[in-house]
């Protein structure tokens, strides 16, 4: 009889060098752990990971304990319920630019805050704008949000926070 089987989340950090992602998936082999999808980037000479894995419940401890000692690699696991999957959300898209400034993000994230909107993916980065010396900030994120949600209210809202603030939101139809 098989044993059950678990998901988990795991987080990776560590100083960015080849092999990493190899070791990681390696351990996770070895504990027959089946790696699902995972989000993973280099930042300021740093590797930071992000991966939702499955395997057999009673491989978990062995598993969390030979991460443990991966080389220059700290990693963290914690047990998901991937059947906790909100139903009936809206998907929406986000893409805005504006001229960077200290505290950006967290304007943003209190306006999604108030109107109950969750953050399923952010990816923000600066560039040098056209014809100036300034730094434009740029942020796309993938939402979730209640179907009633008021998606004109919600760029008016983002608006409000800069007069040079450029805001587009593009909505799924599709309701989970």
């Amino acid at each position: 009889m098989n044993a059950p089987t678990a998901s988990l989340i795991l987080t990776a950090i560590g100083d960015d060098r080849p092999g990493l992602v190899e070791s990681l998936a390696a351990t996770i082999s070895r504990h027959d752990g089946n790696w699902l999808e995972s989000s993973m980037s280099h930042l300021a000479g740093k590797f930071a990971g992000i991966v939702n894995i499955a395997l057999p419940a009673d491989r978990i401890d062995g598993l969390k304990a030979d991460l443990a000692t991966l080389q220059g690699l700290r990693v963290t696991a914690e047990i998901s319920d991937a059947a906790a999957k909100e139903s009936g959300q809206r998907k929406l898209k986000l893409s805005l630019v504006g001229h960077d400034r200290i505290g950006i993000v967290k304007e943003v994230s209190q306006v999604l805050a108030r109107q109950a909107i969750n953050v399923e993916s952010l990816t923000t980065f600066t560039s040098s704008a056209a014809m100036s010396a300034s730094t434009l900030f740029h942020a796309v994120a993938e939402l979730t949000a209640a179907p009633s949600l008021d998606a004109r209210a919600l760029k008016h809202e983002l608006e409000t926070l800069s007069n040079d603030l450029m805001v587009d939101i593009t909505l799924d139809e599709t309701i989970n």
